[in-house]
């Protein structure tokens, strides 16, 4: 397969829609859908298991229409709604009688949520039992990836040549590939094959808009705004970046009704990785074709980033992955070379590939308010070729060898640091 055809496949994978935190939705998708096949009304007990990963990152973030938050409900609800059709977006319609069938659900001792002992980032095993038969589904690897289905003693589905790890095999041919190459295969793309991402740009717009109207989740973006008006703060590029992207991730952590566009399995990793670029264009408008080619690289640069440390680790996959993409893309779209895109990345990773992933909530808008800004300036140093030199830390030669370096902290140097971390979010719980 060519690389261009690749890089559309891996796109329109990666790129979709999400409707709230994606943890959380995974598990009430791998519910609704678990509920639709078992297909009958009395239920004797409902365990859900996930992997520690899911279950930091889906500990305490907003659940869409519920003003509640966790995995708990949001698994109670994809059991009550039983349609697994509706994908990531399953949380879309939940209405107060669904919320008050949940509640009743939990409440119930036939209902559990566990961790389950597994060095799988993405595991979601949902056991429904009823007196007749137990129904089995597990989610691995993608959030949206269903691998195993059992119906009473009959294996219904079972994916052949299961992936060992979260890379994927067309992530291990992306991976054989010079970031300058793929950023050439997009360049020679008709920009027509790659309009779909635009809808990124519409969707995490509009929800940013909700949170620059109304104070939202801690109101990171709601308060730059209120500074840049007063004259406090400048109305410059790097400030709207981190305003715009802030204002997103406040809205999608309190939980508010709306979709947004997520980059290789997490919303907020969609709005870091298109925000920043928007805000670049919002004060220097870009053609369709270069704004369009911009995204394919931000996406791609994220999805090239994470195939190495994991779709969840212990890393901020916002900073070190889709910020890291965004300041790529803006880097190119000001017309710097593959050296200075080079040297964009190898800025970003120099700066904040320490930070650290404590699960999502609401002070993840400070993590990406912070990730946008250092886009803007990893890029801008760049352009002027400011690049972090070789062989300074865990920098380098090129940007390639330097991933590997991140990827080699995330998967080994990091494993009992993700372990300390969920120890504590338990011990608050």
């Amino acid at each position: 397969m060519k690389l261009e055809n690749m890089i559309i496949d891996i796109l329109k994978d990666e790129v979709i829609p999400a409707m709230g935190c994606t943890e959380p939705v995974a598990v009430a998708y791998a519910c609704g859908k678990t509920k639709e096949i078992h297909n009958n009304k009395e239920i004797n007990m409902i365990e859900i298991l996930v992997s520690p990963n899911i279950y930091k990152n889906g500990l305490g973030v907003g659940v869409p229409n519920t003003e509640e938050v966790g995995l708990d409900i949001a698994g109670a609800l994809g059991i009550v709604i039983g349609n697994g059709d509706k994908g990531l977006q399953i949380l879309g319609d939940v209405n107060k009688g669904h919320v008050d069938k949940a509640h009743r659900l939990m409440d119930k001792d036939k209902f559990k949520v566990s961790i389950k002992d597994t060095d799988k980032k993405i595991y979601i095993e949902v056991n429904i039992k009823s007196e007749s038969h137990q129904t089995k589904l597990i989610i691995e690897d993608k959030h949206n990836e269903i691998v195993y289905i059992e119906k009473g003693r009959d294996i219904l589905y079972k994916k052949e040549n299961k992936l060992e790890n979260t890379t994927g095999k067309d992530f291990s041919y992306l991976q054989k590939q010079r970031i300058k190459d793929i950023i050439k295969s997009i360049e020679d793309l008709d920009a027509k094959r790659l309009d779909f991402l635009l809808d990124g740009i519409y969707m995490n717009e509009k929800i940013a808009a909700a949170g620059l109207k109304k104070k939202l989740g801690i109101g990171v973006g709601y308060d730059m705004k209120q500074w840049i008006n007063k004259g406090i703060l400048s109305d410059d590029l790097l400030n709207n970046a981190m305003m715009l992207t802030a204002a997103g991730a406040d809205a999608r952590m309190s939980g508010i009704n709306m979709p947004v566009m997520s980059s290789n399995g997490s919303g907020n990793n969609g709005l870091t990785a298109i925000l920043p670029i928007v805000a670049y264009n919002n004060k220097f408008p870009q053609n369709e074709e270069k704004l369009i080619k911009g995204l394919a690289i931000s996406h791609i640069i994220n999805c090239y980033i994470k195939s190495y440390i994991g779709r969840l680790s212990a890393l901020c996959g916002c900073g070190v992955a889709a910020a890291t993409g965004a300041s790529a893309a803006i880097t190119w779209i000001m017309g710097g070379d593959y050296k200075q895109v080079d040297g964009a990345i190898k800025n970003m990773i120099a700066n904040i590939s320490g930070m650290i992933c404590d699960g999502a909530k609401g002070s993840c808008a400070l993590k990406v308010s912070t990730s946008a800004s250092v886009a803007i300036q990893s890029a801008l140093l760049a352009i002027n070729n400011t690049i972090t030199f070789e062989k300074n830390g865990i920098i380098a030669e090129t940007a390639e060898e330097t991933i590997k370096n991140l990827a080699w902290i995330s998967t080994e140097g990091m494993v009992k640091t993700d372990r300390v971390i969920l120890d504590i979010m338990k011990n608050m719980a």
